[in-house]
């Protein structure tokens, strides 16, 4: 397998599904076999346009090829739970797009089929692959951080709500489709970066509220059908005493959000701009990394290094046997677990507990 190309197929073409197939159209590695999607002429001229052999409207058709040994999701959200479950029980391997799913009930199910198929199952978390993560993991793995017992996850944008403000289609800001706004758009990648540099953490207890205040287009939000959050905050409490606070912002009258951050007792880390902070005695260290340098270490110096350089090649990475996957899928069901927590808190007007999200949480899966 080492020295054999990955064979793969995209399912959705796409705004995301074309933006996946650039990022495989850089990674030697791979071999992009079929495609599908529900719009023929769309299917076709992208086929035509990236040199791939074979497309389908239907992509169960798609699922039957031999050949394929992997699938790339890239559907609306409340999409990903049916195609990602047949897939997995076609024997394919599966990447999705974030966030997992339009429910904590429907993540649940695609992680639990990984698991009774024995295929991986990769959720796209690209924020886990950037060279600031990579420094903070390394000082964290190093214990530079003590017991972290702190930490803020944030997300910034002036005006930058999907269709209303301009960009993207409408598929975004409806519940129908996208099940969420800004947690699940951008949240996502915010809310996973710090569970995955605190270990994933179990967490106990959420309470949130959610804002849609900032005007927009009026033909648009009619158009659209508009009726997801632009900004969410919450509270998560975590088992052995870890709290996280969540601010994600698809629109908010402001210059900017202080970056994520995560402390502990010996010392803390901003992701943006990087930063350490720590202390010896009476002397207080605020000290900058040269991340660049640090990048051309660890490619020079490390084995399969490359490997880490984005979610679509630590993927086929990973298909490849080169390295073990990260856990993206269980710390995608997580940041599902929050997420629909601080809806559930906004909804009933209290803390909500991890349980009380896992018993109450639908299934959102559109049919297909």
């Amino acid at each position: 397998m080492a020295e054999e190309k990955v064979r793969i197929g995209i399912i959705g073409v796409g705004q995301i599904g074309k933006a996946h197939i650039e990022n495989y159209k850089r990674i030697p590695d791979v071999e992009i076999v079929a495609i599908a999607d529900i719009n023929e002429a769309e299917a076709k001229r992208v086929s035509e346009v990236y040199g791939i052999p074979h497309y389908y409207t239907d992509f169960r058709e798609l699922l039957k090829r031999d050949d394929i040994i992997a699938v790339d999701v890239c559907l609306h959200n409340n999409l990903h739970m049916p195609v990602t479950v047949e897939a997995l029980q076609a024997g394919k391997h599966v990447y999705c797009e974030k966030p997992m799913a339009g429910s904590y009930r429907d993540a649940e199910i695609m992680f639990k089929a990984s698991l009774e198929t024995g295929r991986m199952l990769s959720i796209q978390l690209s924020t886990l692959f950037s060279r600031e993560t990579k420094a903070a993991k390394i000082l964290i793995d190093q214990g530079k951080l003590g017991k972290i017992f702190f930490a803020r996850s944030t997300g910034f944008r002036r005006r930058g709500r999907p269709y209303v403000d301009g960009y993207g289609t409408y598929y975004f800001v409806k519940k129908e489709y996208a099940g969420g706004g800004a947690l699940y758009d951008t949240g996502v990648y915010n809310i996973a970066n710090i569970l995955f540099l605190t270990g994933n953490p179990v967490v106990e207890r959420i309470s949130g509220k959610t804002f849609q205040e900032t005007p927009m287009d009026e033909k648009r939000k009619e158009l659209s059908g508009y009726d997801v959050e632009e900004l969410a905050v919450g509270l998560v409490k975590c088992k052995d005493g870890l709290t996280i606070d969540i601010i994600e912002a698809w629109a908010v009258h402001l210059d900017g959000f202080e970056s994520s951050f995560i402390v502990g007792n010996l010392g803390g880390i901003r992701l943006h701009p990087f930063g350490f902070f720590t202390s010896e005695g009476d002397l207080s260290f605020n000290c900058s990394v040269d991340l660049g340098e640090a990048d051309w270490r660890w490619h020079t110096l490390r084995e399969n290094a490359d490997a880490y350089d984005s979610p679509q090649q630590h993927w086929v990475a990973a298909l490849k046997g080169r390295v073990p996957l990260l856990p993206t899928a269980e710390i995608a069901l997580n940041t599902m677990l929050i997420s629909e927590g601080i809806y559930l808190s906004d909804a009933l007007g209290r803390e909500v507990t991890a349980d009380e999200v896992r018993e109450l949480s639908k299934s959102t899966a559109l049919k297909v």
